[in-house]
């Protein structure tokens, strides 16, 4: 529909147009939710046709496709932005110049919600929370429904007409646009640069984050990352997680005489490390926020301590692949920003460390303004072979030279996968090779060579199972 004949349709219709920008996953939900509700809605997206379309309800007849169309946008009562479109794209900010509501999906989700919601954010862990916090109270037999940024859209789950709990996993890009959110349980998991290109600089990808404090009944906080800590309300009931002993009612962790550790609250001992499937100590991070959140929640402990010891972890989030000629392979694709490549080196590097193993890391791809450099002391404790990959390879190197990277790292320029495992198959073969893991954590985007960081993983696990019938 041409722009004349969308103001011609809008001239019969009267006010209270909800223009949907944006026709992904959520902004069909978006359109599909309003349309349901008996709103007028028109749908603009950058795409020429995208692939979403013909799922459209057949009453929204404004269709603005090949580009954000600025006129109808002028035209909105309020505007609904898919989380992949800045809010200074030039159609957007001239909206919003014009005092036109701009809000997310999380938005009227949450005005519409009913059941309590615990609200999960963080740089790195989301999804891992987001999904261990779910399954604890599926096994809890609470009606639960899992969303937001995390496969399902969070309109969709209002479908569930006898849910009795929301856990939503939710983006900075979400929450930009989200005003009291009044979650019964909000965390910031970790704050590590990330999103720099579009949020600015930490400031405001800070404070978009913390959006997710508004209105919020209680908090869990990371001890060991004062920036996930609610600038105000320091009466809210709060929990806290962390890698030391915990104060009583607090989560941490305790390491007995025999060097065991065990997942504590307050003094008493939940659960000894080794009995979890997910290792490393950010995964031991990721337990104790997940036992804080449903403790909030009201899930029963016994049963959160069960489904723990079940939980596999998630696919490209420090998946172990195989094991090949004595090497353990972990693919850490969703490792798409340096703070969660550190969490990854630091979680699996202390598992081999006391045999005297090191890693080989696979690092880049499109790298999102941040700073490498500070990756460089976890290089330098834990990693023995360090291979680039991907578009901002060149870069990532200068900035870990830069950073004093150890010369007892070899550093290889491979550009592809392909060519790393040809590299792995150099590097590991002699005797005097201290690898015992390889890990694919690139922090960086991979849009450069694959469609996403899913296609990326998958890719390394299809090579590592390729060398086993070599």
């Amino acid at each position: 529909m041409t722009a004349n004949l969308a103001t011609e349709t809008l001239l019969h219709r009267g006010n209270g147009l909800q223009v949907v920008v944006g026709l992904g996953q959520s902004g069909l939900s978006v359109a599909s939710y309003l349309a349901k509700q008996g709103y007028q809605v028109a749908v603009t997206d950058t795409q020429v046709m995208p692939t979403l379309a013909d799922q459209l309800p057949a009453a929204i007849e404004i269709r603005q496709f090949g580009g954000i169309d600025a006129e109808l946008l002028q035209q909105a009562a309020r505007i609904i932005i898919s989380p992949g479109i800045s809010l200074n794209t030039d159609a957007v900010a001239a909206a919003r110049q014009a005092n036109i509501p701009v809000v997310s999906d999380i938005q009227l989700f949450c005005e519409a919600c009913t059941v309590p919601i615990v609200a999960i954010t963080g740089s790195n862990a989301k999804s891992t929370v987001t999904t261990l916090v779910g399954q604890m109270a599926v096994d809890a037999g609470v009606n639960v429904g899992v969303g937001g940024n995390i496969g399902v859209p969070a309109l969709t789950l209002l479908e569930n007409t006898d849910m009795e709990l929301a856990v939503l996993e939710l983006s900075s890009f979400q929450l930009e646009t989200v005003t009291n959110l009044n979650a019964k349980i909000a965390t910031v998991l970790n704050m590590s640069p990330d999103h720099l290109d579009r949020h600015g600089d930490m400031l405001g990808y800070h404070q978009a984050k913390h959006r997710i404090f508004q209105g919020a009944k209680s908090v869990v906080i990371n001890r060991e990352d004062a920036l996930t800590r609610p600038l105000v309300a320091d009466n809210l009931p709060r929990v806290s997680t962390g890698i030391h002993a915990p104060d009583k009612g607090q989560y941490g962790l305790i390491i007995d005489t025999e060097g065991q550790t065990y997942i504590a609250r307050g003094t008493e001992r939940l659960l000894s490390a080794d009995k979890l499937l997910i290792k490393g100590r950010h995964n031991l991070l990721n337990a104790q926020a997940a036992l804080a959140l449903g403790e909030l929640a009201g899930l029963p402990l016994d049963s959160m301590l069960d489904t723990l010891q079940q939980f596999t972890g998630l696919d490209h989030r420090c998946q172990y692949v195989a094991n090949v000629d004595g090497i353990d392979y972990f693919n850490d694709s969703k490792g798409t920003n340096i703070g969660s490549t550190m969490a990854a080196i630091e979680g699996l590097g202390a598992v081999y460390a006391p045999k005297d193993g090191k890693l080989l890391l696979i690092l880049g791809g499109q790298g999102k303004a941040q700073a490498f450099g500070e990756l460089t002391p976890f290089i330098n404790r834990y990693v023995s072979q360090l291979l680039l990959i991907g578009e901002d390879a060149q870069q990532i190197e200068q900035h870990l030279r830069a950073a004093k990277l150890s010369g007892d790292v070899a550093l290889h320029q491979c550009q592809t996968l392909e060519a790393a495992f040809d590299t792995i198959q150099q590097v590991t073969v002699s005797s005097l090779s201290q690898v015992q893991a390889v890990l694919l954590s690139p922090a960086c985007a991979s849009f450069d060579q694959y469609s996403g960081y899913a296609a990326r993983g998958e890719h390394f696990s299809q090579l590592v199972n390729q060398l086993g019938t070599i």
